[in-house]
């Protein structure tokens, strides 16, 4: 035992010892930390990831967890076909060629593609004929005609409505008319149908009917009736308030008139506007 310490101690004395490596230590020591920062970061993040996935899974598993329902979008009106205007009493609106006319007519009788809107013919006592191959749609605030008749209920974007079957008959000098109505009553609004071409596409025309509920068209006045014959102011109010736009009286000396008779509107009637639009009623004085 004595033998081994001494030649442990003349080995230790003989070899050489030098300062200490401690910037490769420092070096080493620190990107030891690196790693296992980089791994603990990595870890963390899989950590994390398994949490919210294991979230997600319980809430979507769990029957009673809460579920946030997605705002309604704003109801807005259909878009319009190309090449297709509306018209519209209250939110009933009809898309028709943007090419047709209004009340292109001769004694309440179209003579070419029309839209016919409080059309002042019709009061005419007069017989025309209708040429062949002539469409056109009514817009009333009352049913267009003694014979109209609700043969079926249907819906319309939700709101309940009539119609009217279609159906040919052949008219005056040997015109073969086919017609066919659809009528909302608690819009007081009905769209009448004519084509001297086919009964396909009178069916065609009311397929076009849409409610929109942030437009509003000028409802028509012709209908309300008043001394002697005449609609008068106080009968148009409501229509107005139903169909969501304000009204502006404009009060004109109108001799030969009843006080009260309305004289005009602006815009006018048919015509379609934003809800709250205010429309300006001249009456007579």
């Amino acid at each position: 035992m004595t033998d081994l310490t001494d030649l442990l101690e003349r080995t230790a004395a003989q070899t050489p010892v030098g300062e200490p490596p401690l910037d490769a230590l420092y070096a080493g020591a620190t990107r030891r930390r690196r790693r296992r920062t980089v791994g603990l970061a990595a870890l963390t993040a899989v950590a994390v990831g398994a949490v919210i996935a294991g979230s997600n899974l319980l809430t979507s598993a769990t029957p009673n967890a809460p579920v946030t329902s997605p705002t309604p979008a704003p109801t807005t009106a259909a878009p319009v076909p190309p090449a297709m205007r509306l018209v519209a009493f209250g939110h009933a609106a009809i898309a028709v060629p943007a090419a047709w006319p209004t009340n292109k007519s001769r004694c309440g009788t179209p003579q070419q593609d029309t839209v016919q809107i409080d059309d002042p013919t019709a009061a005419q006592f007069c017989q025309s004929h209708r040429p062949k191959g002539v469409e056109s749609v009514q817009l009333t605030g009352a049913p267009p005609s003694l014979d109209y008749h609700a043969d079926e209920a249907i819906v319309i974007d939700g709101v309940q409505a009539q119609r009217q079957r279609t159906s040919c008959r052949d008219g005056w000098q040997g015109t073969r008319v086919c017609t066919g109505a659809v009528g909302i009553p608690s819009l007081k609004v009905w769209f009448y149908a004519e084509s001297s071409t086919s009964a396909a596409e009178v069916d065609r025309i009311l397929d076009r009917i849409q409610i929109l509920r942030d437009r509003s068209g000028v409802p028509s006045y012709s209908s309300l009736g008043g001394p002697p014959f005449n609609p008068i102011a106080k009968n148009y109010g409501p229509l107005l308030l139903a169909a969501e736009l304000k009204a502006l009286y404009k009060w004109v000396t109108a001799p030969g008139y009843p006080s009260g008779t309305i004289l005009g509107v602006s815009p006018a009637v048919g015509t379609l506007l934003p809800v709250g639009t205010t429309v300006t009623v001249t009456i007579a004085r």
